[in-house]
């Protein structure tokens, strides 16, 4: 099975997202390290920006050959030559509706302009991926004269596209048995859209019944409810169909991190695989299976995509959730204790409270009567921002006794904060915000901030929460708030039980 990746193409179409040369290109560099076999690297005849950023790609001395999409259009093709791509990625659309609406040809014109484009970038040396744009709304015999007009002129592979994801598992099956009977070895592609929620589905099926390149993005990045996500289908063929796949799986997470961050582009929670939530468990019934097995709530393990998994406190933890993450901290409470630390974080849940890590460390010390020492406290944080100036941030931080003081800019005042203090803190500890999220409490323009934060030490992670009506002053209290669970050593901090 191999991939075709068009998230720097199909994926930057997502309304808000613009990616520079050179954020293509670390993405570029990320997916050809995760292994995908083919990165559609953008669309070369859109704009000079587009053009040179494939040709950066394109000399980048990747592994996975580098496409760029045109259309049946000489002039597109020439814009791919001169990026230096190995292949093309053409698109020329086959309904009825596109027919008269879009282009306004026939289907005879369209026939002759698949061959002369095909046979043309062929005489340029270029590989040759046709796609038959809206393919599942076409005539299926015109769709199959279409492909072979395309192989006649040397086309390497096809892919008929369900542009507007219209395509259910049943009919995925019938259209790939047809164009296998029909087409015989030439080799297949799919192409899915997610608007019914079936593109991975489809794809699946696709390379069950001849396919044998899915194109896809990563985190499902694309038009309207965007394409067959990269790491559904690589771990849905690797898990559930023991396919050998040349994607690293282990490096899915990491990749989708990189890709949320570079395209300012949020997932949300429960997104499958790499989801802030896939592998986090807060139900007591939950927390007390995947302690004792974590097959008993888990598909897969999470290492499998790099991941970790984490037990959340919550309204609905159990005692055996609570005790394993204060065991991870440090702290053993008696039985007594862990009754009380139980009720407390349940009564904040009722209250309709997130119990983040730091508030269960403050409940435990409390209970258990322990000092709160945290290893590092806010001494000073100066920022300045405005619509002339670079968002600069200036911290003096407390670790442990000893002053760190630290600059740094961002694309924000927020963002400058948390630069310095990770520039600060970095020195000593590696520490990495894994997941920000904000909301206001209150309404207005002094509304009261509430900030989330995610961090990981190594294979630890915390969570935190800041508050203020000030959202830099929130995020700065959420992230050392986090910091200092990761970094706060209670030294299996044990508690006898009462005589």
């Amino acid at each position: 099975m191999k991939f075709f990746d068009t998230t720097l193409r199909d994926g930057e179409q997502t309304p808000g997202v613009s990616l520079t040369p050179e954020k293509k290109l670390r993405i570029a560099k990320s997916l050809d390290k995760l292994g995908v076999n083919a990165i559609e690297a953008g669309f070369a005849a859109a704009s000079e920006g587009e053009l040179e950023a494939i040709r950066l790609i394109a000399d980048a001395g990747l592994e996975a050959d580098v496409y760029s999409m045109a259309r049946g259009v000489i002039s597109d093709i020439d814009a791919v030559l001169k990026t230096g791509a190995v292949g093309v990625h053409l698109v020329i659309p086959t309904s009825d509706l596109h027919l008269k609406y879009k282009l306004k040809k026939t289907r005879e014109e369209i026939l002759e302009i698949t061959t002369d484009t095909t046979q043309y970038a062929k005489d340029h040396g270029l590989k040759v991926e046709l796609s038959a744009e809206d393919a599942t709304r076409s005539d299926l015999d015109f769709l199959i004269r279409m492909f072979k007009a395309g192989v006649a002129a040397g086309a390497d592979r096809l892919c008929p596209c369900d542009t507007v994801g219209v395509l259910i598992p049943e009919r995925t099956s019938e259209l790939y048995s047809e164009l296998k009977k029909r087409l015989g070895k030439v080799p297949l592609s799919v192409h899915c859209h997610d608007d019914f929620g079936l593109a991975v589905a489809n794809s699946i099926i696709a390379l069950k019944c001849g396919a044998d390149q899915a194109h896809v993005t990563v985190n499902g990045l694309g038009e309207r409810a965007g394409n067959a996500s990269l790491e559904e289908v690589a771990v849905a063929l690797k898990a559930n169909y023991n396919v050998n796949l040349t994607i690293k799986t282990e490096l899915l997470y990491e990749t989708s991190r990189l890709v949320s961050r570079i395209t300012e582009f949020p997932l949300q929670p429960n997104k499958a695989i790499v989801g802030e939530n896939a592998f986090v468990h807060e139900s007591g019934m939950h927390t007390h299976g995947i302690l004792a097995n974590p097959l008993t709530y888990e598909p897969f393990p999470p290492e499998l995509i790099g991941r970790t998994r984490r037990i959340a406190s919550g309204k609905h933890s159990g005692s055996h959730g609570i005790k394993a993450s204060l065991n991870e901290m440090g702290l053993e409470p008696n039985s007594e204790q862990l009754k009380e630390i139980f009720l407390r974080v349940k009564t904040l849940g009722d209250k309709g409270k997130r119990v983040s890590d730091a508030d269960l460390q403050a409940i435990a010390e409390a209970v258990m009567g322990l000092p709160t020492v945290r290893p590092i406290k806010l001494e000073e944080i100066t920022v300045v921002t405005g619509s002339r100036v670079t968002s600069t941030a200036s911290v003096r931080l407390s670790l442990n006794g000893k002053m760190l003081t630290e600059a740094a800019t961002g694309v924000g005042p927020v963002d400058a904060a948390i630069n310095a203090i990770k520039k600060a803190v970095g020195i000593v500890e590696p520490i990495q915000l894994e997941n920000y999220s904000v909301k206001a409490i209150t309404g207005g323009t002094n509304a009261v901030t509430e900030v989330s934060v995610s961090l990981s030490k190594g294979d630890r992670k915390a969570t935190a929460v800041g508050v203020n009506e000030d959202i830099v002053i929130a995020s700065v209290q959420a992230m050392l708030s986090g910091m200092n669970v990761l970094m706060t050593t209670y030294n299996n901090q044990k508690t006898t039980e009462k005589s």
